[in-house]
């Protein structure tokens, strides 16, 4: 059975060193650009109600804007306190100047 792929967005809607959220398909993603590659997180942390797109981004660590607890983009695994549940990533997929998640 092959993956499904979801088409979220053109990489160039992402400057390097930021992310932009995109909801489709039921999901709430915050999509990465770190160094011209590309990174899917849900965007809801896992602590509270803070939206990861909208954190401040040091390196591949996105702190969250409601508790400052922060998460590694590229793992999903908790960096610092208050969050203590890693966030989901999702594999990524660039064709051309698309970039999509597989499920």
């Amino acid at each position: 059975m092959s993956a499904q792929k979801i088409e979220l967005c053109k990489t160039s809607d992402v400057m390097e060193g930021s992310a932009i959220k995109v909801e489709t398909e039921g999901l709430e993603l915050a999509v990465f650009n770190l160094n011209g590659a590309f990174y899917v997180t849900d965007d809801l942390c896992t602590h509270g109600p803070g939206s990861l797109s909208e954190g401040p981004i040091s390196g591949d660590v996105v702190e969250c804007d409601f508790h400052n607890g922060s998460f590694n983009i590229k793992t999903g695994e908790v960096v610092d306190p208050p969050c203590m549940i890693p966030i989901k990533t999702y594999k990524v997929v660039t064709e051309g100047e698309t970039v999509f998640i597989e499920l």
